[in-house]
């Protein structure tokens, strides 16, 4: 498969989980039936019970997708699984572990892979002392870490100093092929810790998540382009902008909701209300989804596209909930309806069965009737369609790279307007009145219409020299 992507100018990405394996991993196996202390039970993390009997667990902690964080294996011990009990933590301090990882990266590489993506990236290093933190004190801790305001090596899983001597021994390996393997780190720290994953003696690079939680706002994307080109400098590393991915709600509904699209409490609600209270504004959140992609597509650095986004996918949120997978769901009723709304299946073709997506049974989640509009052969016959300008700007894209370095156009806060080194000029307009294009330029993408000559609310255009 790889030599096949190749040849057609594709390169392959691996994702990559080294925080947890599988329950059903023959070492998880192998821990269950070993006893207490062994080196079977050494790969993974095993804690005693609390209480007389050992049939406590050996803190409140709960797992990121509701419910206890341990779970007993029945002989007074416990496992921590910080994700679902059917993904074990694996325990990093284990060299039998650390060699093994390096063995699986070596495999995937020598059938052609060009990289990984690090699952949990900043969840491998752990230090758990004897006497556990409080749930409400991790909370703190993690709230701490995510602003940027934690003392180094703060939180007992998360975002710890020692996580970064993994990533070291990988980038060895990942220099020993011709041209050296890439990598970029998922992880939810802030944006200071961002670049300790991201030097080029680490991963090189990792996913910057300000964009995907910033509201459609001026100020805040002038600021998170600029202190994450600033950081990139002063790491070496390469800045990376993503929208949405497979576990928050689509940027293209985000934007659409009353208050601009908040990432945190709006997006919540809009979920446990299937779509009701607040309502998404659907032709308003496409098109400003449209204008923020168009934007970071001419950033420097890496822009990461979730499947369908190209497709101007909304989240599906009235899904019944007979229908919905998600572990979150039946963990945290009533709270947290899960992620499978940015999980749907892509609609390939309008009238086939399954939306194209395969001649068999239907989708593990369900398709909405909706998505025949969005549909690759739809929007294919469509010159202004999502789709075509997506392939539209990355062509012009490849072809307008250059030095990653901006220059900054303009003063009015309501507009953000940058050149890059070439004279590729990007304008967006938040501002409600239209701005004028750029004197002596042209226009050669733009994310809407024009009007009378003018780049109208919500939109954004390139411009070369005329």
């Amino acid at each position: 498969m790889t030599t096949a992507c190749k040849e057609a100018g594709i390169k392959v990405i691996v994702d990559i989980v080294p925080n947890h394996s599988s329950d059903d991993h023959e070492w998880f196996q192998a821990a269950l039936k070993a006893p207490k202390g062994s080196p079977e039970r050494e790969r993974y993390i095993f804690r005693d019970g609390l209480g007389p009997n050992k049939d406590q667990p050996p803190s409140d902690w709960e797992c990121m997708f509701g419910g206890s964080a341990w779970e007993p294996v029945g002989d007074g011990q416990y496992y921590l699984h910080l994700f679902d009990s059917s993904q074990p933590d694996f325990n990093w301090e284990n060299r039998e572990v650390r060699d093994d990882f390096l063995k699986t990266l070596r495999f995937w590489a020598d059938r052609g892979v060009s990289g990984f993506r690090i699952d949990v990236a900043h969840g491998c290093a752990k230090h758990l002392p004897e006497v556990l933190p409080t749930q409400a004190e991790i909370t703190e801790m993690s709230k701490r870490m995510i602003e940027g305001t934690a003392t180094a090596n703060e939180h007992p899983f998360f975002d710890r100093d020692a996580v970064f001597e993994i990533y070291r021994e990988w980038r060895q390996v990942f220099n020993e092929y011709n041209p050296p393997l890439t990598a970029v780190a998922e992880a939810w720290i802030s944006s200071r810790r961002k670049p300790l994953y991201a030097v080029p003696e680490g991963l090189g690079q990792a996913f910057s998540f300000d964009m995907l939680m910033a509201t459609f706002d001026p100020v805040a994307f002038r600021r998170i382009i600029t202190d994450s080109l600033i950081d990139a400098k002063a790491s070496g590393s390469s800045t990376t902008w993503v929208f949405s991915n497979h576990d928050v709600v689509r940027h293209a509904t985000r934007h659409a909701l009353a208050d601009d699209g908040g990432y945190h409490e709006t997006s919540r609600k809009y979920l446990i209300n299937k779509g009701q209270n607040p309502v998404a504004d659907v032709e308003l959140g496409l098109r400003r989804a449209k204008a923020a992609t168009l934007m970071i597509l001419a950033l420097p650095g890496s822009a990461y596209i979730y499947q369908g986004e190209e497709l101007g996918l909304p989240e599906v949120a009235d899904m019944p909930d007979s229908q919905r997978q998600d572990p979150t769901f039946f963990r945290r009723p009533g709270v947290d309806v899960g992620r499978d709304g940015c999980r749907i299946c892509l609609p390939w073709s309008a009238t086939a069965k399954n939306l194209g997506f395969g001649p068999g049974e239907a989708p593990h989640l369900p398709q909405p009737k909706e998505y025949a509009a969005y549909a690759v052969d739809v929007q294919d016959k469509d010159p202004k369609s999502t789709l075509n300008l997506y392939r539209s700007a990355l062509a012009l894209r490849h072809q307008l790279q250059c030095a990653e370095e901006l220059e900054w156009l303009g003063n009015d806060p309501n507009v953000i307007h940058f050149k890059r080194p070439n004279g590729w000029e990007v304008l967006v307009n938040f501002a409600d009145s239209p701005v004028p294009v750029p004197s002596d330029r042209k226009v050669v993408v733009a994310s809407a219409d024009l009007v009378d000559g003018a780049v109208p609310k919500d939109t954004a255009i390139w411009v070369l020299p005329a």
